[in-house]
C-alpha cells in the first residue's frame, strides 16, 4: 500500500509542474490536495455553475449536453418575464376553437349546472395539474430539452417539450417515453382538431359557397372537411418547414384575435341587456326550422291586396295554391317568431339551467310552445341533432379547451428566471381562463335562446356562429378572431409536437425514432415534421370535431397523470435531491389531481380511455426490453427500493412457511487467472433450477488483498454479471477479497443477502481430480464449506460432474430422474425434481424414488405408504424400494484381522454380507434370496472397488500424506489399526462398506438416468477424518455420469397440506 501511494503522489507532482500552484497546493487547502481533481474547490465549482457550462458531478446526458453547447453559437441570455414568458403564452395555448364553436352548444344541452360543472372538473384538473407541474419544474433547472435546440425557436412552444422531460427524469426513461410519446400523439391530433375547426369556421360561416360537394348531406360535409383539411394542414406545414420564425411572427397576431374576441363576448353580452341584437329563430309548433332557404317566418305574405303563399310554404306543400296539401304538422302548427338573443336581462336563465340530451337525428324543440298532436313528416328543413349527446360526451369534447398549460415551462429557456415565473405565470393563466369559461357558460345561459344554444351550427339564424351573434358590434368579430386564433393554435401545435418527437429520439430510449432526430443543418426536425403531418392526415380524415376532440383528450390526461403521479412519488419518497423552489403543492393534492385525470379518461370515454393505456403500455414494455439504459435518478427506483424496504421488512418478521418455501440459491463459482468461471453449468443448473423465480445469488472468492485487488473484484462482479445474462439467471453477483479462500467463502455465506432476502440453499461443484492434487487445500476447503453450511442450517446441493449437465439448449428428450431417498433431510430430494421438471430442459424426463430398507423394515408396506406419500404431495413418481443389509460383522473382520484387509485380493471385500445376515437371521433367509444372489454376482465389482481404494499401496499413500502432516503412517498394519483408532467409534470402514454396497445397488438401478440425486452425508467431526470422507463420497458416486449430492438444512420444506 506504501508504493500505492507513492506512485499517487508522483502523478500529483507531475502535473503540479504544468499548472499553477493554486490549482492544487492552495496554501489553505493543502489536506485536500491531492483529490482536487477529483473533488475540486468550491470557488471554481461555483464559477462554472455561474458560467452554466456543466452541472455538479452530472449525469451522463448533462456532460453531452454540455459538450454539444461548446459547439454551438452563443445566444443571448433569456430576456422574458412572467408575462410575455408564461401568461400570454399559456392564454393562446388554452383558448381555442372549443370556446368558439363547442362552448355556447355544450351550455344548451348541459344546461348551466351541469356546463359549470363539466368546466369546474377539467379547470380543477389542470390547476391540481399545473401545482404538481410548478413543484417539478422548480425543482433544480429545467432544460429546454437539454439545449438540444437554439432559444430563438419557440415564442408559444419551446423547441421541445418540457412535460417529456419533467415525466422522464421524474418517473424514469420507460414512462417518459410512453408518456411522451401519448403526449406526442396528443399534441398532433390537437392540429387536426385546429385545422378541423379552423375548416368548419370556414366553410359554414366564411365562405358557404366554396363548398366542393353539394350542401344538404352529411357524408358532402365531411368530404369538404377533408379535402380542404388536406389542403390547409399541407399549407400550415409548409409554413413550418420554411422557417419556425415566421410562426413565432404571427403568433402575436393570433394572441390578439383571441384577446379582441373574448373581450367582445363581454361587451355583447353587456350591450345585449339594454339592446338586445335582432337574430330571430322560427318555430313552427315547438320545432325549430332551418333559415338556410326562406327568409320570412310565415306561411303566407301580402302582396298587394292578395294574399299569397310563402317560400316556406313551398318548402311543405305540394302547390303554392292555398288549397294545396301540406304536411299534416305543418298545417295545424302555428309559426312563431322567437328572440335568440334576448339579452342578459330577459330571464332566460331559467330555461337554461336545466340539461336537454337529445339523440341523434331528434329535432330541436322549444318545451314551452304548443305543438300539435300530429307527428308530420320529418322534412330537412328542421334543425335535427347530428350526435346523440350525454354527459360523459361532453366532458370529452370541452376537455381540449383547458389543455395548453405547459407553454410556460416547455419554454423554460427562454425565461429570466424559471423557476420564479413559470408557476406564478400558468396558474394565474388557468385563474384567467378557468373565470372566463365559468363566466361564459353564465352568460350564456342568462343571454341565449335555448334552442340557439342547442343549434350547433347556427342553422335557425340562417348559418351564422351562435358566439356571434351575442358579440358586438358584429358577429364578424368572432368569425375572423376564432379563424385566426384556430389557425394559430393549429401552427403551433404543428410547431411543437415534431420538436417534441426529435427530443425523444434524440435521448435514444426508443431505438426505431432514431431516425426522427435527425434534421436541417440548424436543427430543424424535417423526418419528425413529416411524421407528424401524416399523423395530422389521420385525424384531419376522421373530419368530425366531436371525435378528434375526445381521442387528444385522452393523451392530454394521460400525460397529465403522470405529471400528478411524478410529483406525489417524489414528495412521499423524500428524495434527497426533491426540494422545490415552489413550495404551496401537496401529496394530496397530486393524487386529487391523478384521480380526476384517470375519472375524466373513463368518463369522457372509456374504450379511448383503453386504447390509451394499451399503446403506452406498448411502448413501456418496449422500451424496457429493447430500449437504451437510461439512469435519470427517476422516482421510479425510489419507489422500487421504498416497495424492497417495505418488503424486505415484512420477510424478517419470522421464517417462510413450508408451503412458501423455495430454494434461495447462493451458486459459488470458483474463476481461473483470466476471472474466467471454471463451471459454467453451475450457473445452467441453476437457471433450471430457478426458472426464474426466487433469489439466486453468485459469489466467488478471490484471493489477495483488498486494497490492492479491488479493480480485479469488480472486473470479477462484471464477469459473472455476464454470465448471469448468457444464462439468463435473474440475481446478484457478489464477489469478495480474503487472505485465505475458506474465508472468503464463509464470509460469503454468512454476509450474501439482506435481512429476509437471504439465500437457503449454496451450490457449489465437486472437487474434480483431488486426489491428484498435491495441495489438499482444494478439498479441504471443500469439506470446509459443507460445515459452514451444516452449521448455518443451510441445504447444500453438490452436482458432481458439472460439465457433463445438459445446457438450457439440450433438452433431454426421454429417461428418468432418479431420486434415492435414503434419509430423510427436510424433503430436499422431493422438491428438486419436481422443480427440475418445471423446466424446458427436464421436462419429459419421468421421475423415479428409490428408499432403502434395513432388514427388520417391511420393503411391501414401505412401498404402500411411499406411494400414498407422493400422492398426497400431488408428485407423480415412481417408487421402488430397495433392500440392503448391515455390516457389523465385516467391521469385526477389519478390526480383528486388518492384515487381511491389505492384499490385493481381501478377504474382508468378499465377505458376503447376506451370507452372513442369513446365518445370524435364518427367519429372513428366505426373504433374501435374490438380494443374496445378486450379491453373489457383484462379489467381482465389490472387489474391485475396495481393491481401488484401499490397496496396500493406498494405504501407503495415505501414510505418506499423513507424515507430510506429521502425524504416524499406516504403512504396516499396526499403522493402519492406529489410522483406525483415531477415527471416532472406529466406524470408517463400516462406512466404506456401506459406500460401496450402496454405489452397486445405485449404479445398477440408475446406471441409464439422465439425473441421479442422492442424500449427501455429512463430514466426520474429527476433521482428521476428512480424507476418509472425499473417499467415501467419491467411492458413493463412482459409476455414475451426472449426480446431485443434496444436503438438507435441518427444516421441512415440503408439505402434503394446501
Amino acid at each position: 500500500s506504501g508504493d500505492g501511494h507513492m506512485k499517487l503522489s508522483s502523478v500529483y507532482m507531475n502535473n503540479s509542474h504544468a499548472i499553477d500552484d493554486d490549482d492544487f497546493f492552495d496554501r489553505n487547502l493543502a489536506l485536500f490536495e491531492e483529490e482536487m481533481d477529483t473533488r475540486p474547490k468550491v470557488s471554481s465549482l461555483l464559477n462554472r455553475l455561474a458560467n452554466y457550462t456543466n452541472l455538479t458531478q452530472g449525469a451522463k446526458e448533462h456532460e453531452e449536453a454540455e459538450s454539444i453547447g461548446d459547439k454551438r453559437k452563443p445566444c443571448k441570455a433569456p430576456q422574458m418575464g412572467t408575462f410575455m414568458g408564461v401568461y400570454l403564452p399559456c392564454l393562446q395555448n388554452i383558448f381555442g376553437v372549443i370556446l368558439f364553436l363547442r362552448l355556447p352548444w355544450v351550455v344548451g344541452t348541459a344546461g348551466v349546472l351541469q356546463a359549470l360543472c363539466i368546466v369546474f372538473i377539467c379547470c380543477c384538473c389542470t390547476m391540481l395539474t399545473a401545482i404538481s407541474m410548478s413543484a417539478i419544474a422548480t425543482n433544480g433547472v429545467v432544460p429546454d430539452s437539454i439545449n438540444l435546440f437554439p432559444l430563438s425557436l419557440s415564442l408559444s412552444l419551446c423547441a421541445a417539450g418540457g412535460s417529456y422531460f419533467m415525466i422522464s427524469r421524474s418517473l424514469g426513461p420507460e414512462f417518459g417515453g410512453a408518456v411522451g410519446l401519448c403526449f406526442y400523439l396528443g399534441t398532433t391530433f390537437a392540429a387536426a382538431m385546429y385545422i378541423l375547426g379552423a375548416i368548419e369556421i370556414f366553410l359554414m360561416y366564411i365562405a358557404p359557397g366554396a363548398a366542393i360537394f353539394p350542401s344538404g348531406e352529411v357524408e358532402s360535409v365531411l368530404n369538404n372537411m377533408r379535402v380542404y383539411g388536406s389542403v390547409f394542414l399541407l399549407l400550415l406545414a409548409l409554413l413550418v418547414f420554411v422557417g419556425v420564425k415566421y410562426v413565432n411572427k404571427l403568433a402575436s397576431v393570433f394572441l390578439a384575435c383571441v384577446i379582441v374576441s373574448v373581450l367582445s363576448i363581454y361587451t355583447g353580452a353587456l350591450v345585449s341587456a339594454f339592446q338586445p341584437p335582432d337574430f330571430p329563430v322560427c318555430m313552427l309548433g315547438n320545432r325549430t326550422l332551418s333559415r338556410h332557404e326562406f327568409d320570412m317566418c310565415s306561411k303566407t305574405q301580402l302582396v298587394g291586396n292578395l294574399t299569397v303563399t310563402s317560400r316556406l310554404w313551398d318548402l311543405f306543400c305540394e302547390r303554392a295554391e292555398l288549397n294545396a296539401t301540406c304536411d299534416p304538422y305543418f298545417a295545424l302548427a302555428n309559426l312563431s317568431r322567437v328572440q335568440g338573443i334576448p339579452g342578459l336581462a330577459s330571464g332566460v336563465m331559467a330555461e337554461n339551467i336545466w340539461s336537454s340530451y337529445l339523440s341523434k337525428g331528434a329535432v330541436l324543440e322549444k318545451a314551452s310552445l304548443p305543438s300539435p298532436e300530429v307527428q308530420g313528416r320529418l322534412h330537412r328543413h328542421y334543425v335535427f341533432v347530428d350526435i346523440t349527446t350525454s354527459f360523459t360526451l361532453l366532458v370529452g369534447i370541452f376537455f381540449p379547451s383547458v389543455t395548453g398549460i405547459m407553454a410556460g415551462s416547455n419554454r423554460s429557456g427562454d425565461l429570466k428566471d424559471a423557476q420564479r415565473s413559470i408557476p406564478i405565470g400558468t396558474i394565474l393563466a388557468i385563474l384567467t381562463t378557468s373565470l372566463v369559461y365559468l363566466s361564459n357558460v353564465v352568460l350564456f345561459g342568462a343571454c341565449i335562446e335555448g334552442v340557439l344554444l342547442r343549434d350547433k351550427f347556427g342553422d335557425s339564424v340562417k348559418g351564422n356562429l351562435v358566439v356571434g351573434t351575442l358579440s358586438w358590434p358584429s358577429p364578424w368579430v368572432i368569425v375572423i378572431g376564432s379563424f385566426f386564433s384556430t389557425c394559430g393554435a393549429g401552427l403551433q401545435s404543428l410547431t411543437g409536437a415534431p420538436r417534441l418527437l426529435q427530443a425523444i429520439a434524440k435521448d435514444n430510449i426508443i431505438p426505431f425514432l432514431r431516425v426522427f432526430g435527425h434534421g436541417k443543418a440548424n436543427g430543424e426536425p424535417t423526418w419528425a415534421l413529416l411524421l407528424t403531418a401524416l399523423i395530422a392526415e389521420l385525424g384531419i380524415l376522421i373530419a368530425s370535431l366531436d371525435l378528434v376532440a375526445p381521442i387528444l383528450s385522452m393523451f392530454f390526461l394521460m400525460c397529465y397523470l403522470f405529471v400528478n403521479l411524478a410529483c406525489a412519488l417524489q414528495t412521499l419518497l423524500r428524495t434527497p435531491n426533491w426540494r422545490p423552489r415552489f413550495s404551496y403543492y401537496h401529496w394530496s393534492l397530486s393524487f386529487l389531481g391523478m384521480s380526476i385525470c384517470l375519472a375524466l379518461m373513463f368518463i369522457s370515454s372509456w374504450y379511448y380511455a383503453i386504447v390509451a393505456m394499451v399503446i403506452a403500455g406498448m411502448i413501456y414494455k418496449y422500451i424496457e426490453y429493447h430500449g437504451a439504459e437510461k439512469e435519470w435518478g427517476d422516482g421510479i427506483r425510489g419507489l422500487s427500493l421504498s416497495a424492497a424496504r417495505y418488503a424486505l421488512l415484512r420477510l424478517e418478521e419470522g421464517p417462510p412457511h413450508t408451503k412458501n418455501w423455495r430454494p434461495q440459491l447462493l451458486v459459488l463459482v470458483k474463476l481461473d487467472e483470466d476471472l474466467h468461471v471454471k463451471s459454467p453449468r453451475l450457473l445452467t443448473l441453476a437457471s433450471q433450477l430457478k426458472a426464474g423465480k426466487g433469489l439466486t445469488l453468485v459469489g466467488t472468492a478471490l484471493v489477495g488483498n483488498f486494497l490492492e485487488s479491488y479493480g480485479e473484484a469488480l472486473a470479477a462482479e462484471q464477469t459473472l454479471r455476464h454470465l448471469m445474462e448468457q444464462e439468463r439467471v435473474k440475481g446478484f453477483c457478489q464477489c469478495v477479497v480474503a487472505q485465505r479462500a475458506r474465508e472468503g467463502i464463509c464470509h460469503l455465506i454468512q454476509s450474501s443477502g439482506l435481512g429476509g432476502l437471504q439465500h437457503n440453499t449454496v451450490v457449489m461443484g465437486w472437487p474434480s481430480a483431488w486426489r491428484q492434487s498435491e495441495d489438499p487445500r482444494s478439498w479441504k476447503t471443500f469439506i470446509h464449506t459443507v460445515r459452514v453450511t451444516t452449521t448455518a442450517h443451510l441445504a447444500l446441493l453438490v452436482p458432481k460432474n458439472i460439465s457433463l449437465f445438459p445446457s438450457n439448449s439440450e433438452p433431454c428428450a426421454e429417461g428418468s430422474i432418479d431420486v434415492w431417498w435414503i434419509v430423510h433431510d427436510g424433503g430436499m430430494l422431493m422438491l428438486l425434481p419436481f422443480l427440475l421438471r418445471q423446466h424446458k430442459v427436464w421436462r419429459k424426463c419421468r421421475m423415479r424414488i428409490f428408499t432403502v430398507a434395513q432388514l427388520e423394515d417391511n420393503s411391501i408396506q414401505m412401498k404402500k405408504d411411499l406411494a400414498t406419500f407422493l400422492y398426497h404431495l400431488r408428485i407423480e413418481a415412481e417408487v421402488e424400494v430397495v433392500e440392503m443389509v448391515s455390516v457389523p460383522v465385516f467391521l469385526n473382520s477389519v478390526i480383528n484381522s486388518p492384515s487381511k484387509c491389505l492384499s490385493p485380493r481381501s478377504e474382508c471385500a468378499g465377505v458376503s454380507m447376506t451370507a452372513l445376515r442369513a446365518r445370524s437371521h435364518p427367519q429372513h433367509h428366505r426373504a433374501h434370496q435374490v438380494q443374496r444372489e445378486g450379491g453373489r454376482e457383484r462379489r467381482k465389482p465389490s472387489d474391485h472397488r475396495v481393491h481401488m481404494t484401499w490397496t496396500k499401496e493406498r494405504s501407503q499413500g495415505v501414510g505418506q500424506r499423513s507424515q507430510w502432516r506429521g502425524q504416524p503412517g499406516c504403512s504396516t498394519p499396526e499403522g493402519f489399526r492406529d489410522m483406525l483408532n483415531i477415527r471416532p467409534d472406529q466406524s470408517n470402514v463400516r462406512r466404506m462398506h456401506t459406500a460401496v454396497k450402496l454405489n452397486e445397488v445405485i449404479v445398477n438401478k440408475s446406471h441409464d438416468a439422465r439425473l441421479v440425486l442422492l442424500n449427501m452425508p455429512g463430514p466426520p467431526r474429527n476433521p482428521e477424518g476428512d480424507e476418509n470422507y472425499m473417499e467415501f463420497l467419491e467411492v458413493l458416486t463412482e459409476g455414475l455420469e451426472r449426480v446431485l449430492l443434496v444436503r438438507g438444512g435441518g427444516s421441512e420444506v415440503i408439505t402434503i397440506y394446501s
